[in-house]
């Protein structure tokens, strides 16, 4: 049995964050924000806009583009750190909003939230126990950011990306490899009865790149491939500075290495989605292309996968929405 995604959306909220927003109140330059993250601006929830609001609008149009009617969807699963309530979870509420039903849960394993879920897609379809899931990575990290906090606050951004996996005669998805250490949840958490995002920057760079860079080669070791046959590595859009590091350390030119953190900032489980959106809006991804997904987020946890690209016309079926990200 062959297993493939064959849409992608994505929904950011409307208001956008610029560096020049922040500099004053945190009393820094916006370079100064520039160099250390690769960041100019992100897209923030406001006016209602929630992490289900924003799940259903890219799983809407995840769906549109992959031609698949709600009733279709055996499972929808939803990646997130922010639900809107403790309880119930996202997911139930996405599948109802969407007119799907069946198995219907939420995944918490922070950034690498959405590289979890599509391996647990993967996993079901291959079981014989889904034909198609809808697998959302969505976020309003905004909501755990102390705005006075340099550390935290000139990083992250909301958003939401999608997409449909499904069984498919070619077989264009997977291996995984999935991996945690709980050994120290203080260096990136929220504290028990506190409000706020609390991070030790400088260890979770050198864990992050060490541990990416690790799951990419094991996956090209079980997969069988070189990273000269790897068209795109689309990793976790976390500093630009991490992303580099681990596109240096792996030998893959930075050509291949997906970059919108610039514009959008760390969107947590939301940020690989929106990376291959881009990259397919942008034309940068043929059928037959070789993508590497990897990720890394508090915990922590960690891993990488395997996507064979298989959609055709992309580019020109996602423009709209680029033009809507880049506002």
């Amino acid at each position: 049995m062959g297993v493939s995604v064959t849409g992608w959306g994505v929904a950011l909220p409307q208001t956008e964050l610029t560096n020049a927003d922040l500099a004053a109140s945190l009393d820094v330059t916006e370079e100064w924000i520039e160099e250390r993250t690769g960041i100019r601006s992100r897209r923030v929830a406001r006016n209602g806009e929630t992490t289900g609001s924003l799940a259903v609008e890219a799983c809407t149009t995840a769906l549109a583009n992959a031609g698949t009617a709600a009733d279709d969807i055996d499972t929808v699963i939803v990646a997130t750190s922010t639900p809107d309530h403790q309880l119930p979870a996202v997911a139930p509420q996405v599948q109802s909003a969407l007119g799907a039903t069946g198995a219907a849960f939420d995944i918490g394993a922070g950034c690498s939230g959405f590289l979890y879920a599509l391996a647990q897609a993967d996993a079901l379809v291959r079981a014989g126990a889904a034909g198609s899931v809808l697998v959302c990575g969505a976020d309003v990290i905004s909501r755990l950011i102390d705005y006075t906090d340099p550390k935290t606050a000139i990083l992250f951004g909301d958003g939401a990306g999608a997409a449909v996996v499904r069984h498919d005669e070619t077989d264009r998805l997977g291996p995984f490899v999935l991996h945690s250490d709980g050994s120290e949840p203080a260096l990136l958490r929220v504290p028990p009865g506190q409000p706020f995002l609390e991070m030790n920057g400088r260890e979770v760079y050198k864990r992050a790149v060490e541990e990416m860079t690790r799951s990419v080669r094991e996956i090209l070791s079980a997969s069988g491939h070189s990273i000269d046959e790897i068209d795109l590595l689309v990793a976790h859009q976390a500093n630009a500075r991490i992303l580099k590091a681990v596109g240096t350390r792996l030998g893959i030119p930075l050509e291949r290495v997906a970059l919108n953190i610039g514009h959008l900032g760390n969107t947590s489980a939301a940020s690989i989605p929106l990376a291959v959106h881009e990259a397919m809006a942008e034309g940068r991804l043929r059928v037959g292309d070789r993508v590497v997904l990897t990720a890394f987020g508090a915990g922590f946890v960690w891993g990488a996968g395997l996507l064979g690209w298989g959609i055709e016309n992309a580019a020109a079926d996602s423009q709209p929405e680029l033009e809507a990200i880049r506002v």
